[in-house]
């Protein structure tokens, strides 16, 4: 089943809710970095959250990066979604696992540790714009929730849920945001909450055949529309060309040395992993045309 992100608004129309189920995503970026059961839940978490807020927030070429600064063992995690509905991220130390706590879940409260959450949007004006908050959870959905109602004063509520298999490849990735409208009223507000408290764990219930859709009636009622329906996918945009673009920024000096010492070079992409090969040649001619 391929990735999607459904939009969808209660029949009052004062609701808005995104749930989006990304298995195949989350799968990629732990194949491509190599990640253990804690790195896969941090790092597949927030590729999960990114989509959310651009499929909320973003139009035409727009993008934002979502970054994790908690001080726990996994370390910051960076995600970039773009309003295409692709992702991109990678999270520093990808070969995290850690005890599970008492009822068996990924301990993704310690992994994430304390630090701050911070959401970088770049609208296509001169300046992107961040907004920042503390980390208050450390699970990462009420961290996002937190930013949202805080930073962006949009009274939310968001579920993520990644299920890592014991070898560690992803069972199960998806979540949903949702979002009060100003016409909302605080009884419409409180009956859906009460709605999102008596869901099932995420996690067994995409495991058990949870669609997107049916996630959306659950939470704002059967009468809910369907809006869109998107797909969605872990995508790169790094190339050759972009990593000449850097050596061609370095100084003549960490070139000449490059040539002489090293007699070529070879950079990797951070978000996706993967390796770009300079030959001698390559480097000189990109010396020869600063």
């Amino acid at each position: 089943m391929n990735d999607y992100l459904v939009k969808a608004i209660d029949k009052t129309k004062n609701l808005r809710l995104l749930t989006i189920t990304a298995t195949n995503l989350v799968q990629e970026a732990q194949t491509r970095h190599d990640t253990w059961s804690a790195s896969s839940a941090v790092l597949g978490r927030t590729l999960v959250a990114g989509i959310l807020l651009a499929g909320a927030e973003l139009t035409d070429k727009e993008e934002l990066t979502v970054r994790l600064l908690g001080d726990g063992s996994v370390g910051p995690t960076v995600v970039t979604a773009k309003s295409d509905l692709t992702v991109k991220g990678y999270i520093k130390n990808p070969h995290i696992a850690l005890p599970p706590k008492k009822n068996g879940h990924i301990d993704v409260k310690k992994a994430v540790g304390k630090g701050w959450l911070e959401v970088t949007k770049d609208l296509g004006l001169k300046k992107p714009y961040t907004g920042q908050v503390p980390i208050v959870s450390g699970e990462i959905a009420e961290d996002i929730a937190y930013y949202l109602t805080k930073s962006e004063q949009i009274p939310s509520a968001v579920g993520l849920s990644v299920f890592v298999n014991p070898n560690n490849t992803i069972g199960e990735a998806g979540g949903f945001m949702l979002q009060a409208l100003p016409g909302a009223s605080d009884s419409l507000i409180t009956e859906t909450i009460n709605r999102i408290n008596d869901l099932p764990a995420l996690s067994s219930a995409f495991l058990d055949g949870l669609t997107p859709e049916k996630l959306a009636a659950m939470i704002l009622g059967d009468d809910c529309k369907i809006l869109e329906k998107d797909e969605i996918a872990f995508k790169c945009d790094c190339s050759k060309e972009k990593y000449g673009n850097i050596l061609a920024t370095l100084k003549d000096s960490q070139l000449k040395a490059m040539i002489n010492e090293d007699h070529g070079a070879e950079l990797t992409c951070n978000f996706c992993g993967n390796k770009y090969q300079f030959s001698e040649e390559e480097l000189k001619a990109i010396l020869s045309a600063k």
